[in-house]
């Protein structure tokens, strides 16, 4: 665990820490325990009452919150019997992504997922999450495993993007990106991926483009972030938080653009609150969500999967103004 709160997050933090002092000084004492449990209630009833109305920018900084569970934490909550399956087979294993197969409510899936690290040594290790080609690769790699022995596919989302380094450029980040997108798009077995914290750009979409996609309440999916937005838009990074509130990221927004599938609720308090109470709604979500897919005929499985990513977006022509130019 870190030492980071979230200016929001503050004076609830700060209530739960007089209720744990009160604890330790009433000694057992009735009188004491009484005025505990009103505090409790109080302090239980403003975190409710903040979490439900958190602004898209304050949504984006839950999604980051370096205590979130990752891609292993909920593998470790929801997966039996999991076996890693490490490399690409080309070039070299990607740390940044983990993948491999196991139980998950008694059927063998396949499943995989953006990892960040905990401290300094870990990120550098997982490279904070943004995965290599070869990191594609073995997703792809893995994919066509999926697809070989008819296992389902889920698919964990948790990165700011792929990484744009020299090294990955020269070993084509952008081809490994694209293939994995064609790949999705035809695989046979049901898949469903879901956004646990923030999912960024192509580096989010190369491991997103499947029959259902699910977001944690408080995670957040964008074409880009708020701070590469507003490098662009304004030219100053520093007006993130302008970005962030414009660029419709949360799962609420993708579920009233109709991208997002089902929002899954958070312990209160945001997933790092709570890991076990979110991994449980997880369960039940993609549960549910599996044995839909499962009894679609893979044949209404694929048109479906194409209806929904040929229906996301649509084009608005702006009205013609002044006089058409003329060939003269």
């Amino acid at each position: 665990m870190t030492n980071k709160v979230l200016d929001f997050e503050r004076p609830i933090l700060e209530l739960e820490g007089k209720i744990r002092e009160l604890k330790l000084l009433s000694a057992g004492s009735e009188e004491m325990a009484s005025e505990i449990s009103k505090l409790e209630r109080k302090a239980q009833q403003l975190q409710k009452e903040r979490f439900a109305k958190l602004s898209r920018w304050e949504q984006f900084q839950l999604a980051k919150h370096p205590d979130r569970p990752y891609t292993l934490d909920y593998i470790g909550e929801l997966i039996d019997d999991f076996v890693e399956l490490r490399g690409d087979r080309a070039y070299a294993d990607d740390p940044a992504i983990v993948s491999g197969i196991g139980r998950f409510a008694g059927r063998s899936i396949v499943v995989m997922g953006h990892q960040k690290g905990r401290n300094t040594k870990e990120n550098v290790y997982r490279n904070f999450g943004m995965a290599r080609p070869e990191g594609y690769r073995k997703c792809q790699r893995l994919m066509r495993l999926a697809d070989q022995f008819r296992l389902p596919l889920l698919c964990l989302i948790d990165t700011t993007g792929a990484y744009p380094g020299i090294g990955a450029e020269e070993r084509g980040q952008s081809e490994a990106i694209a293939t994995s997108l064609e790949l999705m798009t035809r695989l046979r077995v049901p898949t469903i991926s879901v956004v646990i914290g923030e999912g960024g750009s192509g580096g989010a979409l190369a491991i997103g483009v499947t029959d259902r996609i699910l977001m944690l309440e408080h995670a957040v999916y964008s074409v880009i972030s708020p701070r590469g937005c507003a490098s662009i838009l304004w030219k100053n990074p520093e007006a993130e938080r302008t970005a962030a509130e414009q660029l419709r990221m949360t799962a609420e927004d993708l579920s009233n653009l109709g991208i997002c599938d089902e929002r899954i609720p958070e312990a209160v308090g945001g997933a790092h609150r709570g890991l076990t109470v979110t991994a449980n709604a997880m369960r039940t979500a993609l549960s549910r969500h599996f044995d839909e897919l499962a009894s679609m005929s893979e044949e209404d499985r694929l048109n479906a999967r194409y209806k929904k990513y040929r229906s996301i977006g649509h084009l608005e022509v702006a009205a013609q103004t002044g006089t058409p130019p003329t060939d003269e």
